[in-house]
């Protein structure tokens, strides 16, 4: 098994329920083949650098997880025969490549952990020193 990892752009004319119901067939079929699902990222809605089939943004989605080379091709063809597809990207993880990744996933994680710590660190307001000033004037 190989690491492989595929960005794909949605149209966006495409609502909410639709992005995720595409997102979420091409991850079934991954599944179904046999890749083990490792990393997947929702990049939002975004500006093309170039007009593709007279759209100027996409939704952009990005995977990365580990399969046989046979999963790919079957994965290509389901990406040109949907027609909510207008632009995919997959490549083979080298070493370095691999290496990255899991610098980058770890960094993720640690940011994520690190804003919620911040979250629960927030100093909750004391109201009782307001009302006791305002009864001391009276």
């Amino acid at each position: 098994m190989n690491n492989y990892e595929t960005v794909f752009i949605l149209t966006p004319v495409l609502s909410d329920a639709q992005m995720k119901e595409a997102v979420e067939k091409f991850k079934n079929l991954l599944t179904e083949l046999g890749a083990e699902i490792i990393n997947e990222e929702d990049w939002g809605l975004r500006k093309l650098a170039y007009p593709i089939q007279k759209k100027t943004t996409g939704f952009y989605y990005f995977m990365e997880f580990k399969a046989d080379p046979s999963v790919i091709e079957k994965l290509e063809i389901n990406f040109r025969r949907d027609e909510r597809v207008i632009r995919f990207l997959t490549i083979k993880q080298d070493k370095f490549a691999l290496e990255y990744a899991e610098k980058r996933r770890s960094n993720k994680h640690q940011k994520t952990q690190e804003t919620h710590a911040a979250h629960k660190k927030a100093a909750p307001v004391i109201e009782d020193e307001f009302e006791t000033e305002d009864q001391e004037e009276d």
